[in-house]
């Protein structure tokens, strides 16, 4: 059993929809994967949970007691692959280490400061106020670290970058962020919304769900099955992995072809979209795996916007680690790469809980 110190390391639980990743992260925001919480040594400062959805009730990392498990347990539903497996190790790290702090981060929680324009759908107000139906935005984390980044990388004041934050991996999504804070972004009051993604749909019209429940009769937990987990590329190509779709399509594959073309299409489009709630644009970041790990999606992307003033050297858009600058010379909008680092995010908002609990002790 781990007993806290402040001086300890943050254990970072991050539950993705496609696993589960353990950091420990020091002080120094040095990052070690562990394989399971018996591997967690002795004197953590605290257990930092990443919670895909926080909705309304949420709007800052939290201290986790029983009532906040409790509210957390009521908001499965929204982000079925992502929720129910957070709850369960944030049960399980209680139960490890009792007398360690625990903390929820929460990744709509960046997309707070998102405008009643963009937050708002065109609904009925009991659906807004009951249910808490609005945009609440998804991956606030990683978007977080990206921002957090890219000025550094530019050398440029954060105050008015406009950039927009595309973290593309088993889920994807994009984010317009000017001055540090969320204005738009593409995922809305689920993980469903929004771009292709590799087993979820993404958008779509509203009335085929519908259709497919009132008409076809299909059953209404099936239909939210299939958009959640067979949608997707490996509903267009037989596969969720990017590399085997691009691999593919370079001998020829008609689906894996017609994929990528989907895929691009929309990632292009939202792009423009969100450069358009900006009033222009400045930078587009490419995070998450396939962010970082496909050189042929940012050449494409490239492509589509170049009449936006993207350009990209093709001689630094090379599939390697470490954050950089991948953008032609004379480029207009910069074209960064950032490898996303949600560990860090969700270690510096405990160590924030954790500064705010002494303070509040001392002050007592």
């Amino acid at each position: 059993m781990a007993s806290t110190s402040q001086s300890g390391p943050i254990l970072a639980v991050n539950a993705g929809s496609t696993g589960v990743k353990l950091r420990l992260v020091d002080r120094g925001e040095r990052a070690t994967s562990i394989d399971s919480l018996v591997d967690a040594p002795e004197s953590l400062a605290a257990v930092g949970h990443r919670v895909v959805f926080g909705g309304s009730r949420f709007t800052a990392s939290v201290l986790i007691d029983d009532d906040v498990l409790r509210d957390l347990a009521q908001e499965i539903g929204v982000a079925p692959l992502h929720n129910a497996s957070a709850l369960t190790l944030i049960r399980e790290a209680r139960a490890a280490f009792p007398d360690v702090p625990q903390i929820a981060a929460f990744d709509t929680a960046f997309h707070a400061t998102l405008r009643s324009e963009a937050a708002l759908y065109a609904v009925p107000e009991s659906w807004r106020t009951d249910f808490d139906v609005r945009r609440h935005g998804f991956h606030g984390l990683s978007v977080e670290w990206a921002v957090d980044r890219a000025p550094e990388l530019l050398n440029r004041p954060p105050k008015d970058l406009r950039l927009v934050v595309c973290h593309l991996g088993g889920g994807a999504s994009a984010t317009a962020v000017r001055g540090g804070c969320s204005i738009d972004t593409s995922m809305g009051f689920s993980p469903l919304e929004g771009l292709v993604m590799a087993t979820r749909s993404g958008s779509l019209d509203p009335g085929i769900p519908l259709h497919l429940i009132v008409t076809a009769g299909m059953d209404p937990r099936e239909v939210q099955r299939i958009l959640n987990e067979e949608s997707g590329l490996v509903a267009l190509a037989g596969t969720a992995d990017m590399r085997e779709v691009e691999a593919r399509a370079q001998t020829g594959d008609e689906a894996a072809q017609t994929a990528l073309a989907v895929h691009d299409h929309r990632l292009a489009a939202t792009i423009a979209a969100m450069a358009a709630s900006l009033g222009g644009l400045d930078t587009v970041v490419f995070t998450g795996g396939i962010g970082e790990g496909s050189a042929r999606v940012r050449a494409e992307v490239a492509r589509r916007l170049a009449f936006l003033g993207l350009g990209i050297d093709s001689t630094r858009n090379v599939d390697e680690e470490g954050d950089r600058d991948v953008s032609a010379d004379g480029a207009v909008v910069r074209t960064l790469v950032v490898h996303s680092r949600e560990e860090v995010a969700i270690a510096r908002a405990a160590r924030r809980i954790l500064a705010r609990t002494i303070d509040r002790k001392v002050t007592a």
